[in-house]
């Protein structure tokens, strides 16, 4: 018995000092199958990637099979005319075979060993006859009356629906806590059961809005790059930020922070989410949201929190880039501006500024000059007003020959009404005449 033990014991130390199995092999028989080609196709937020082909098929007959890992996700078995034919997981295990009938393929996906693409499958096997069942509804009002027919589907309807609702509380019970239940969360809309009531009697729109955003994420694992490889997020995620929160600057700059404090650092999702939101913003054509952009740098990637997501080359352009637009944007205080008011103009041009031709006289000049040319500058910020227009223009400009009249119209009406003052600015010296008469 002794011995026995030994060679058991063994054994054991023998089979785990065994190397993990590396790569991919994975096999699907797809009866009545007639493509040369097929494409394995990986998700990643709203793109799709070709991770692998098979171009000898036979009898239906397909196997990917490669030495290195797949990323860990959602697959989907693509045609060769681009037609999608179904998805599966690609988890822990990344060697099985699946089998299927390519005339009733939700029905026929069968799998053995692979419980996640198996619980996915019953599940799209449901689904699929559920929605047969209600295409078939119609048929059945044949010969019945408008009342009675939208009666008939209606209470056919809500049969259906409680059926769904049913099955998929089960299923989320029998797959708590597995990468399968993670996807399906991705579909699964966080409303309130309970709604108290408004002023008016009616469920509280408001509490009902709050209740949506703040569970809005629940469930979702940003730590797990597994979810960005599903097709499902990208969906979710951008409706989020589109359309569930206000659409500003701010409140942007906010969310953003939040989704990315959920996230691992230097993780896949993190350096895809950096690069997501810099370019969203950066293309955002909207005044103020250069603010985002400005945000991104100077939080993520200067900094140094975003590595692998930018080329050295890259981040020195975006840094050359944000620091022009810092001083730009929105609610930033502008540098000081020391013009020499229009009443001293003809008085300048006589020290000798008119007839100057290069930098070192014109310098010469103002500092032969200067104690007659101080008195005579005026600074934006000497201007005394609740609100000032900064305004750049020459005479010879055709959109300023056309906007100038009307912003010199509107002011007129305002005049009195408002605190204001106008510090306007001639863009091109030798006008000066001209640009003075306009």
């Amino acid at each position: 018995m002794k011995k026995i033990t030994l060679l058991l014991s063994s054994f054991i130390l023998f089979s785990m000092a065994l190397p993990a199995q590396t790569g991919y092999d994975i096999k699907i028989n797809l009866k009545g199958c007639k493509d040369s080609m097929i494409y394995l196709i990986r998700y990643t937020f709203d793109q799709n990637s070709l991770v692998d082909t098979c171009k000898k098929i036979k009898n239906g007959n397909i196997q990917f099979k490669g030495k290195t890992d797949l990323d860990k996700g959602v697959y989907v078995l693509v045609s060769e005319e681009k037609v999608k034919i179904f998805e599966f997981f690609v988890n822990e295990n990344e060697r099985f075979t699946i089998n299927a009938e390519l005339s009733d393929i939700p029905n026929s996906l069968k799998i053995s060993g692979n419980k996640e693409n198996e619980q996915f499958f019953s599940y799209m096997k449901f689904i699929n006859n559920k929605n047969v069942q209600f295409g078939k509804l119609r048929d059945q009002t044949k010969g019945k009356n408008k009342a009675d027919s939208a009666k008939f589907m209606s209470d056919k309807l809500n049969e259906l629906n409680l059926e769904v609702k049913n099955f998929e509380s089960n299923f989320v019970l029998k797959n708590k806590g597995t990468y399968l239940d993670d996807v399906m969360n991705l579909k699964r809309e966080k409303e309130p059961i309970e709604v108290p009531k408004a002023k008016n009697g009616r469920p509280d729109s408001v509490y009902q809005y709050y209740y949506y955003k703040n569970h809005y994420f629940d469930g979702i694992d940003f730590k797990d790059d597994r979810i960005l490889h599903t097709p499902f997020f990208a969906d979710r995620f951008k409706r989020y930020f589109e359309s569930v929160i206000a659409v500003n600057p701010d409140t942007l700059i906010a969310e953003i922070d939040k989704v990315m404090a959920k996230c691992k650092p230097e993780s896949q999702m993190y350096s895809f989410l950096v690069s997501y939101f810099t370019y969203s913003a950066e293309q955002n054509k909207v005044m103020g949201f250069d603010k985002v952009f400005v945000h991104m740098a100077d939080t993520y990637i200067l900094p140094g929190k975003a590595k692998g997501t930018y080329t050295d080359e890259t981040t020195v352009k975006i840094k050359e880039r944000v620091d022009i637009m810092r001083n730009l944007l929105l609610g930033a205080k502008v540098s000081d501006l020391f013009m020499i008011d229009t009443t001293y103009g003809r008085q300048v041009l006589k020290m000798g500024f008119d007839t100057a031709k290069t930098s070192k006289s014109i310098t010469d000049l103002y500092y032969k000059n200067l104690d007659k040319l101080t008195p005579m500058f005026k600074t934006l910020y000497q201007v005394k007003t609740k609100y000032t227009i900064l305004l750049f223009w020459a005479a010879d400009c055709g959109h300023c020959k056309t906007e100038v009249p009307k912003l010199n119209e509107a002011l007129k009406d305002i005049k009195g009404k408002i605190d204001f003052k106008v510090y306007a600015v001639q863009t091109k010296e030798e006008l000066f005449d001209s640009w003075r008469k306009f």
